[in-house]
């Protein structure tokens, strides 16, 4: 190669580096970024055969192909891998050899399955097909070639649509392409790295648990970094130290044995609908609060974290106007603070039938199904027996399945509460905001992008950390590297260029970092 392509080549990589800076100013080195972009323009035809095989958690045929594909990725870098066994659907474990016990290890947590799909709704030939789109003038989005892609002139805006490209394969190979960037700076990670990638997180996640526990030597170590998840809305890196849990119950309110003629009985056989309604309105006031007694009073926000959720720089009149919303409820004193308390939430009512099926009866029952956000403070067995307490001292005789004739002859008010057992995976899980962990990413990313990361106390949705942190016991913290706008678990999933890079960037600032 000449000195003019020398030249040539370095001028190219640097203007394609500074394509993928944040709009906010860096103070990372140019080489950080040189190799960034470098790597990641290198391997995205990599991503793009991995984004072509189908990964249903369903289809045990589909998983057995990614795992092999990324048992492969991994060796070639140099990983020792192998697959770990779960019922035809196995995981893939990885780690770096070498391993100094002077170091502490880090276990990368991903996952290769994603949602299923409804071809039909995607605007390009199929989900798996790795579909390159820009922004029009009008704001809708175009197919351009995807040769594009593996040219020089990358814009950062492009979209990469298809299935798992950012739901979570994307963070997959910008953790790979950041090895393939460490290998050619010369240097070895600042941690002993270890990586596990589930095969069922989008079905909850429900055997890793015990496939970690069964692995327990195998993958120990001193914290669990999650590669999941949407940025902030503003794009800025981000840090979430906790999520939510979930529990589910289904309240049913009973009437006559059968539904009624309403002329005949009106005025005189209560209706089931009605008495649903005024239990549910009884367990929340106008503001949005749960009036539950004791349903908050385990949460604790010292000053501390009340600065840092303050600190967060969440837009809320435009989210309210996404949303179409007037006003938020008051359970928080911002977006930040009202997921730091568990919910309750009707997520759907039954009762006799509406629109054209619609008759002139009094429905025989009513039903809501509720969903309860937990957090660590409140778990699901206590949330679902304050709710049962409260349903009885409105003065209704809670039974399992339908009520006897004994039931109707003695008690006016009649009601069930089912509830579903609840899994480790759909646990609320969080960790310290100040422990070495969190103190550590912190200083790598304010490092290497130059700003401060937003950090979230606890973010709303549930992920599976519940059950990796059951069975590890070690901490964790979510490091979320795709745009927010993603579309994931829907059609048109889609991951923007510029992430993939500031993602690979962000991932080897963290492996120089010393923990």
């Amino acid at each position: 190669m000449s000195g003019r392509e020398k030249f040539s080549l370095k001028k190219a990589l640097l203007i394609g580096a500074c394509m993928f800076l944040p709009m906010q100013a860096s103070a990372a080195s140019p080489s950080t970024d040189t190799l960034a972009a470098k790597h990641a323009s290198a391997n995205y035809k990599e991503f793009v055969e991995l984004l072509a095989i189908p990964n249903d958690a369903v289809v045990p045929a589909d998983i057995q192909k990614n795992v092999a594909w990324l048992e492969q990725a991994f060796r070639k870098r140099g990983f020792q891998a192998r697959a770990l066994e779960n019922n035809g659907k196995p995981m893939l474990f990885a780690e770096l050899p070498g391993a100094d016990p002077a170091k502490k290890t880090i276990l990368f947590y991903a996952h290769l399955d994603g949602q299923s799909v409804t071809p039909q709704q995607w605007k390009q030939n199929s989900p798996w097909d790795a579909t390159l789109k820009q922004k029009t003038d009008k704001g809708e989005w175009e197919t351009i070639p995807l040769e594009k892609l593996y040219g020089d002139q990358v814009d950062p805006d492009w979209r990469l649509f298809a299935r798992s490209s950012s739901d979570d394969k994307g963070p997959i190979m910008m953790l790979l392409t950041a090895f393939d960037a460490l290998k050619e700076a010369g240097q070895k990670p600042s941690v002993n790295v270890k990586i596990i990638l589930d095969s069922e997180e989008e079905k909850g996640s429900p055997s890793l648990g015990e496939v970690i526990r069964q692995n327990a030597e195998l993958l120990k170590n001193d914290a669990l970094l999650v590669l999941d998840g949407p940025m902030h809305q503003t794009n800025k890196p981000t840090l979430v130290f906790g999520n939510r849990g979930v529990a589910q119950a289904t309240l049913t309110v009973f009437g006559a044995k059968q539904g009624l003629h309403s002329g005949h009985f009106g005025n005189y056989s209560a209706n089931p609908a009605m008495r649903l309604a005024q239990l549910l309105a009884s367990m929340k006031d106008e503001t949005g609060r749960v009036t539950i007694p004791g349903y908050y009073d385990s949460v604790k926000i010292d000053a501390a974290a009340e600065k840092i959720m303050a600190a967060v720089p969440d837009d809320e009149a435009a989210l309210r106007k996404r949303l179409g919303i007037a006003q938020a409820e008051k359970v928080g004193k911002n977006y930040q603070e009202a997921l730091q308390y568990p919910s309750l939430n009707v997520r759907g009512m039954a009762a006799g039938d509406v629109g054209a099926k619609a008759r002139t009866i009094i429905p025989e029952s009513a039903v809501a199904e509720l969903d309860l956000r937990t957090v660590p403070e409140t778990p699901p067995e206590q949330l679902i027996g304050m709710l049962k307490t409260h349903i009885e001292a409105q003065g209704y005789h809670l039974v399992q399945g339908n009520p006897t004739d004994e039931d109707r002859a003695k008690y006016d008010k009649l009601a069930s509460l089912a509830s579903e057992e609840v899994s480790a995976s759909s646990s609320a899980a969080r960790t310290d905001m100040q422990a070495p962990v969190g103190d550590w990413l912190y200083r790598s990313f304010k490092a290497t992008y130059g700003e401060e990361p937003v950090r979230i106390r606890m973010m709303g949705g549930t992920v599976p950390t519940g059950a990796a942190v059951e069975a590890l016991k070690v901490p964790f913290v979510i490091v979320p590297l795709v745009n927010a706008d993603n579309n994931q678990h829907s059609y048109d999933e889609n991951l923007r260029v510029g992430n993939f890079v500031s993602g690979v960037k962000g991932l080897i600032g963290l492996l120089q970092q010393p923990f």
